[in-house]
């Protein structure tokens, strides 16, 4: 019998079957940060700049979004099914995830 630690440490991540699609999204997203730092050096008009900021903004969310998803989807959810502590703070991990979102 797996204890609830064991099955844990023997758990992939739940993104990691998506683990390059995040890697490049997260390439791009640097460089859209890296392209916003170039616009302000350069002294680009604000409004163009808040527009970079923005789509940055909501390029982040949907990474944090959908690595949020793969967390209830796997960690959670195998968690849950274990009961017990793990599946307690399993949850409350996944509230506090929630929170901090809501809250940016």
């Amino acid at each position: 019998m797996t204890t609830p630690a064991e099955a844990t440490e023997a758990a992939h991540h739940g993104y990691i079957s998506d683990k390059d699609r995040y890697l490049t999204r997260l390439k791009r997203i640097e460089g859209q940060a890296r392209g916003i730092h170039r616009m302000v050096e350069e002294e680009k008009y604000c409004i163009d700049i808040l527009t970079q900021v923005s789509a940055l903004t909501s390029a982040l969310r949907g990474v944090a979004l959908g690595l949020l998803d793969d967390h209830l989807k796997h960690c959670v959810v195998d968690a849950a099914q274990l009961g017990g502590d793990e599946a307690e703070a399993k949850m409350k991990e996944a509230s506090d995830a929630i929170a901090r979102l809501v809250r940016s």
